[in-house]
Parts: C-alpha cells; structure tokens; sequence
C-alpha cells in the first residue's frame, strides 16, 4: 500500500485537474502539437487549425491565462510559444495512446 506522503495532495491534484480541463478540447491540443517546437501568430495557428483568427484567440487567450502558453507581440502581430515544458510530455503520451 503506498504510503500518504508519496501520493500528490488533493490541492495539487485540483490545480492539475483545471489545468487538463483547459487542455481538454481538440483545438487546442493541436495548438499546443504546433507550439511545440515553433513560435507561431495567432493566423498561423488558425490557418493550422482550420478555424479563424478570433477563435484561435479565445482558445490561447485560454491556455496563456492558465499558464501553458506565453505570448509577445511585436508590432501588431502577436506570437505564442509554450511556457509549460511539461507539455512536451503529454502530448508524447496522447501520441502514443491516439496518434499516427
């Protein structure tokens, strides 16, 4: 049986679990895949994700404000890169498990 003090608390299991929910949507696991090694506006990420530039913005406006994303602009463009390294590993599961 394990022991209390080698399993997570119940806090830190409440701040992952918010943080999945944030993950959990099609879109935005894609914009995290195409994040992964590229920094990338908020059109290229639309154009990826076959969807348009203002819902692009809702999803990382999303997942920047839970912390996985950053964002900087430059002008009037604006670009995103990942901010969590962890998502490296989790989208290498979600490959393993679903992927091509």
């Amino acid at each position: 049986m394990p022991n209390l003090s080698d399993i997570t608390d119940f806090d830190s299991l409440a701040q992952a679990s918010e943080c999945l929910k944030t993950m959990a949507h099609p879109v935005r696991l894609r914009m995290i895949e195409v994040l992964l090694d590229h920094r990338l506006t908020v059109g290229e990420i639309a154009d990826l994700c076959q969807i348009r530039p203002n819902v692009a913005s809702e999803h990382l406006t999303k997942m920047r404000d839970r912390g996985l994303l950053d964002m900087d602009k430059e002008g009037r463009q604006v670009f995103y890169t990942i901010a969590e390294p962890g998502l490296r590993s989790i989208m290498q599961c979600i490959r393993a498990r679903f992927g091509t």
